[in-house]
């Protein structure tokens, strides 16, 4: 191999490593602006700061590794507490797919979100979000 060879390899080997590592970030990760506008769909409902009150729904700060239900001042479905979830990616996950099916009897008038990327994206963003 000559000389120019090897100097347009030097060159070009570190951009392809940085494009293969990448290509290996989470899709969420890639996509925070993503869960920011599916966002909007939940802040008609919810609050994510801790100073605010609850809305229609309950205020979600702190909501990873809090027991579905349990938020203070808040009236919740007999169904949600009862339920013993905590709150984390996977039950996120089955939640936002459907509330109904995951709960039954829960009055979350959300119907789902059947698109895996989008619950995805969603769930990286309330991550920030709800701190």
């Amino acid at each position: 191999m000559g000389l120019a060879a090897r100097a347009a390899r030097r060159r070009v080997l570190p951009s392809l490593a940085l494009l293969a590592l990448l290509a290996t970030l989470p899709a969420a990760a890639q996509t925070p602006d993503k869960g920011e506008r599916l966002a909007i769909r939940c802040r008609t409902c919810h609050e994510f700061a801790a100073d605010k009150p609850h809305k229609v729904g309950p205020n979600l700060h702190g909501l990873f590794g809090r027991k579905a239900g349990q938020e203070p001042d808040f009236h919740y479905s007999k169904a949600l507490p009862a339920s013993g979830i905590v709150w984390d990616d996977a039950t996120l996950d089955a939640w936002l797919t459907r509330p109904a099916t995951l709960v039954p009897g829960t009055t979350m008038a959300f119907p789902g979100m059947p698109d895996k990327a989008d619950r995805d994206a969603l769930i990286a963003w309330l991550h920030q979000a709800t701190r």
